[in-house]
């Protein structure tokens, strides 16, 4: 990657970073806190903590095409704006239904799509998926840092601290995207990064995709369900002190890490995803039994969330890689459009139903039914068809005419590892699926168009 490569890559991740630890930051500390809030339930404490999720998912697959028309930084903007100031509107609430209302704001500021659109713009076709390797793993980087700092800035100034602070992160999104992230030269449709409207039929009718977002949905339902009531578990029965629970994630976070690092290894070296991956839904599934049984006692609880989120680095790590192996290679946007918003609807639905299973159950009730559902998710995914072990491949093959498209597919089909080939005549490139073991990259040099 060239440097401005490197600097449009970096200044992204830092957006999308301030804006998904914003999201995060109060899921570890919030049930503790709306208590002070006037006319607060349970049920009403898990809508606000999950409801980013439904707006983010409305929007973000429309303002990703709508970047494509009136540009990527002013959707980008005004994502930010919304994002600020929906934290505006949660720190200055003193009802429930205020958070709930700033909350939802802050998902409405759905730029996502919107990112990665700019990223693909400011990027070679042949970089493109390691900057979109850099971007996904700042969703992880983000979600741990959240869960740490989270407890900790509010024992320094409470939850509307918090509010505050991530309204101050939106700013600071603003002032790196205009003043560190270049303009793109021009920008385009990327059928890797972006949905098409005439893929989504085709998506949303296969079966393996379909089992791939269920899956994704379940996870976030579970987390977001689970931390309605784990921050209560901890300190009313564990006898944790909230300013202390930002240091046991800490601890859990770190080994979790350590426990996903040689289970994806296995996957990918022994072709094992498929078993690797069921393990993991059963360890969730172990997980909330755990969490059931002994939600009183701080060492089962540090265990369990052990097992949990070594189990949810494994699978949050394993179902793109599927997604991008399952689908063709000119869909990868579409499926990732219609995944990321089965992950956020799957975050609102686990906060409305954690916190009504709260209301009406007690903590036992969450994690019975996160077993339960644990249990179904295992069920669905046993009949998932083991992947075959491609990676995407982009090429640049500059103007063509249609026919020479379609006879430059069947070349680049016919070559040794190459598993798929569309060539899109309007983008100028080709999406390739290939086999490492057989595929030589030297092979696709003669087809290659040479770029201004």
């Amino acid at each position: 990657m060239t440097r401005g490569e490197q600097r449009a890559a970096g200044s992204l991740v830092i957006i999308f970073g301030f804006r998904m630890a914003g999201l995060f930051m109060i899921l570890p500390v919030f049930a503790l806190y709306a208590g002070e809030l006037a006319h607060v339930s349970p049920a009403l404490v898990g809508i606000a903590i999950g409801i980013y999720g439904l707006t983010q998912a409305l929007f973000q697959i429309p303002f990703g095409m709508l970047s494509d028309r009136l540009g990527r930084k002013p959707i980008i903007l005004g994502g930010l704006i919304l994002f600020a100031v929906g934290s505006v509107v949660a720190a200055l609430a003193d009802t429930i239904y205020g958070v709930i209302a700033g909350r939802a704001l802050q998902g409405a500021g759905a730029i996502a799509g919107a990112l990665m659109a700019l990223l693909a713009d400011l990027t070679r076709d042949e970089h493109r998926t390691k900057a979109m390797t850099f971007m996904g793993m700042s969703i992880g980087a983000s979600f741990a840092l959240a869960m740490v700092a989270g407890p900790l800035i509010n024992s320094w100034v409470g939850v509307p601290g918090i509010f505050w602070f991530t309204a101050l992160l939106a700013v600071g999104g603003v002032v790196v995207l205009f003043t560190i992230v270049p303009n793109p030269l021009r920008s385009s449709v990327h059928r890797d990064t972006e949905p098409v409207w005439g893929q989504f039929r085709s998506v949303l009718r296969d079966g393996q995709l379909l089992r791939l977002d269920f899956g994704i949905f379940v996870l976030h339902l579970l987390l977001t369900a689970s931390f309605v009531v784990v921050p209560v578990a901890l300190q009313d029965l564990a006898g944790l002190a909230v300013e202390n629970h930002g240091y046991l994630y800490l601890v859990v976070l770190g080994l979790s890490v350590v426990g996903m690092l040689p289970m994806i290894i296995v996957a990918e070296k022994k072709g094992l995803m498929k078993p690797v991956f069921l393990a993991g839904v059963l360890l969730i599934g172990v997980a909330e039994l755990v969490l059931w049984q002994w939600h009183s006692s701080l060492i089962s609880i540090a265990l369990a969330l052990l097992l949990f989120f070594t189990a949810f680095n494994i699978l949050e790590a394993s179902l793109p890689s599927l997604i991008s192996r399952m689908v063709r290679p000119d869909s990868k946007g579409t499926a990732m459009g219609v995944y990321s918003s089965s992950q956020f609807l799957g975050a609102f639905v686990g906060g409305a139903a954690g916190g009504w299973l709260h209301g009406q159950y007690g903590i036992d009730g969450v994690f019975i039914a996160g077993a339960g559902l644990a249990a179904v998710w295992l069920l669905v995914a046993s009949g998932m068809r083991p992947p075959r072990k491609l990676r995407s491949v982009l090429l640049h093959v500059g103007a063509i005419e249609p026919d020479q498209a379609k006879l430059l597919a069947t070349r680049l089909s016919a070559l040794d590892g190459v598993a798929e080939a569309v060539v899109v005549q309007d983008e100028e490139v080709a999406y390739l699926k290939v086999d490492s073991r057989h595929f030589d990259e030297a092979s696709l040099d003669r087809f290659a168009a040479a770029k201004a």
